[in-house]
């Protein structure tokens, strides 16, 4: 059975009664219908978040109820739409759900009907597989909001320019408050955990590939802040010393996990010219932090000289 259901139809032809325009968008673009959300329904919504007669709060609580469906093509495609008004529209629609109480409330989401259950038994099980990916998902979407709400700006949209990098020239202070909060945005995104085998539809998919467009873009602002820290280790105190060097720790082994994600993303064909290459920094460099903080801290061991060129954990430049 193709395209969209009869409840799809029923529901949109009563918006459409009722004048309801965004309405009718929102249940266009999270429809039954198993593949990702059309095309011209984000364009239109993202359109959408530009005008100023369009109210976000309406936009965005649509949304969220639609994420309160039984039916998990529904939910992930609701959630689908809303990554994507992050990614591509106005900013007014992160602030919104980031300051707003509205979250997604799915930790217990299951869908045991599947879609369109009647026709096979793999079908049967196919919501019940892909809820845990649902919960995820809204987990990573939930941490991306309070992530803005707490620094105030999107990790994945800040300037990559080479000498105006945000995290590349942020102070110390700061920076020691603002990795911990990309870090655990960056954990939510890994936790999606999937392999290339869990990509069996068009919904999933599209979830996939706005999470790998994220994650290119939160390591590159991660690898700064990392660079910009390790280049103030040295003229640190001993307190931010013993912070720094346990969040340089940190980022070492999401760089692992992070590797883990990209071989997922080639193995399902993203092109190998969109992938970075991920080069870690010798292990002699981590020596020298720890001695150095050592030597802060009164132990044994000397000072280590200031990294220069093996500061540079990852050596790529994304833009």
């Amino acid at each position: 059975m193709a395209g969209q259901t009869i409840n799809d139809r029923l529901l949109a032809a009563r918006h459409s009664i009722a004048g309801q325009g965004l309405a009718k968008a929102v249940c266009k673009a999270t429809t039954e219908e198993m593949i990702g959300p059309k095309k011209k329904h984000l364009e239109y919504l993202v359109r959408c978040t530009n005008e100023p007669n369009v109210s976000i709060p309406q936009l965005a609580n649509l949304l969220i109820e639609r994420s309160q469906n039984t039916n998990w093509t529904v939910v992930f495609k609701a959630l689908i739409t809303v990554h994507h008004m992050l990614c591509y529209g106005n900013e007014r629609f992160t602030q919104y759900l980031a300051s707003s109480n509205s979250t997604f409330q799915l930790s217990n989401f299951l869908d045991k009907s599947g879609v369109q259950g009647f026709l096979s038994n793999s079908s049967l099980s196919l919501g019940y597989d892909m809820s845990p990916f649902i919960r995820r998902y809204a987990k990573y979407l939930n941490e991306k909001a309070l992530s803005y709400r707490t620094v105030a700006f999107d990790f994945c949209k800040v300037k990559r320019g080479k000498d105006d990098r945000t995290l590349r020239t942020m102070n110390a202070e700061k920076l020691l408050k603002t990795l911990p909060v990309l870090q655990s945005q960056l954990d939510a995104l890994l936790e999606f955990d999937c392999t290339a085998n869990d990509l069996t539809n068009g919904v999933i998919n599209m979830a996939f590939m706005l999470l790998f467009r994220d994650l290119i873009r939160l390591f590159a602002c991660y690898n700064d802040g990392i660079i910009n820290l390790l280049e103030k280790y040295f003229d640190m105190n001993k307190k931010q010393c013993r912070e720094a060097l346990d969040l340089y720790k940190k980022f070492l082994i999401r760089m692992d996990r992070v590797g883990e994600f990209l071989k997922v993303a080639e193995n399902v064909g993203i092109d190998k010219g969109d992938i970075p290459d991920l080069t870690k920094a010798p292990s002699s460099l981590l020596d020298a932090l720890e001695q150095h903080l050592a030597s802060l801290e009164g132990k044994k061991g000397s000072a280590a000289n200031t990294p220069t060129q093996s500061a540079r954990c990852v050596n790529y430049d994304l833009y």
